[in-house]
């Protein structure tokens, strides 16, 4: 049976705190919806400047090294993408159009958006400024549709912040965030209690959560380019050539995922990281990177609203030696400049490096905790869900 889905037609890393095997597993069946707005950072822009409304629009700066942190769906049609160096956006899409970021406006639309889902749910798990999943199980208004829910949440974020939004509706939380990417923008996708493992073995390895652009080709090279042929494959043959994420492949390539919602779940790192197409070996050519991998994951810091202590450089020799290199400070890093004064005096300890670079990271750890855990609701038996 076809999944009921219906609507409108670099490498960023978040680390938690360890879920997948913890005893913190979902009792039974849930109801779980994951909501992600549309062109969130660009969508703002264009709501706010009407002259910007169906134009392509890039969130960003338009300078040498800058970096594309969002972009509008009219950009997204030249192909044009969020994390993107500027000068390669622009040659995409040379009436490209630049605005620089304002992530108060961004917090603030964001706050509205979650005094929304808390009308439904207390378990509320964001992600970001711009997604979150809600389990709605049991939800506030004695709705007992999740669907229903959904519909209301999406149609309350339009009338009130003038924004679109899209939503997974599903039984757990794998499958709601694959379905919320289904039918963008502006789309809803369901995903009933006994579909999951047939919804997943259609879509691309590429698009599962914690599969990047290198593992996606490692997993070709092994016949493995969609979930069916991930399903196919047993246990002992995964851990072979995936070790740690054989697991969770194995159980995601069935639909299984046993985690819960788990509000203010606190987060470890954030950081991102890019590997070259040549291995690189001059300081100066190492700082360029570095520039580029600075703006890039301070983007996604200010879009996390995040704080930390710790500047953590990573880099992978051409003989695939790991070196990792941290500062940490007594209080949190106050700003961007300071971020990108602690990275570059990382590198510039470490020069000159014996061998090439093949990949360069960069994270920000010991990060601030925000907020109480709220208490985790519980479901009475089990057996097929009321999404609908």
């Amino acid at each position: 049976m076809r999944p009921a889905c219906r609507g409108a037609t670099v490498r960023f890393m978040e680390s938690h705190a360890p879920e997948e095997d913890d005893s913190e597993e979902a009792d039974g069946l849930r109801k779980i919806i994951h909501v992600d707005m549309d062109a969130f950072f660009a969508s703002v822009e264009q709501r706010d400047d009407p002259s910007l409304q169906g134009k392509p629009v890039a969130v960003g700066g338009s300078r040498a090294r800058g970096v594309v942190a969002a972009a509008s769906y009219e950009a997204r049609t030249f192909g044009v993408r969020s994390a993107m160096p500027s000068v390669k956006a622009l040659r995409l899409c040379p009436h490209l159009i630049f605005v620089p970021p304002r992530f108060e406006a961004y917090k603030t639309v964001s706050r509205q958006i979650r005094a929304i889902f808390a009308d439904y749910t207390p378990l509320i798990e964001p992600l970001s400024l711009d997604e979150a999943y809600l389990d709605v199980t049991q939800d506030l208004k004695g709705i007992g549709s999740a669907t229903h829910i959904a519909q209301l949440i999406r149609a309350r974020i339009k009338a009130e912040t003038g924004l679109t939004a899209s939503a997974g509706v599903s039984y757990n939380k794998f499958i709601a965030k694959l379905a919320s990417d289904q039918n963008k923008p502006d789309g809803l996708c369901v995903i009933r209690p006994g579909e999951g493992a047939q919804f997943v073995a259609g879509l691309p390895v590429r698009r599962f959560h914690g599969v990047g652009p290198r593992g996606a080709e490692k997993m070709a090279a092994l016949g493995i380019e969609t979930g069916a042929d991930l399903r196919a494959r047993d246990l002992p043959f995964l851990r072979q050539h995936f070790g740690a994420q054989a697991d969770y492949l194995y159980r995601a390539a069935r639909g299984i995922d046993l985690r819960r919602v788990r509000p203010n779940r606190p987060r470890k790192s954030i950081g991102g990281e890019r590997t070259f197409e040549r291995d690189i070996s001059t300081g100066s050519a190492l700082r360029e990177a570095l520039a580029r991998i600075i703006d890039l994951v301070w983007h996604d810091i200010e879009r996390l609203d995040a704080k930390g202590r710790t500047v953590t450089l990573k880099l992978r020799l051409s003989d695939f030696t790991l070196r990792t290199h941290a500062r940490s400070l007594a209080r949190a890093v106050a700003g961007r400049e300071e971020f990108a004064r602690l990275a570059e005096e990382l590198l510039d300890s470490v020069l000159p490096l014996p061998q090439p670079v093949r990949l360069m990271g960069l994270t920000l750890s010991a990060l601030e905790k925000k907020g109480e855990v709220a208490p985790v609701a519980t479901v009475e038996g089990g057996g097929q869900l009321d999404l609908f």
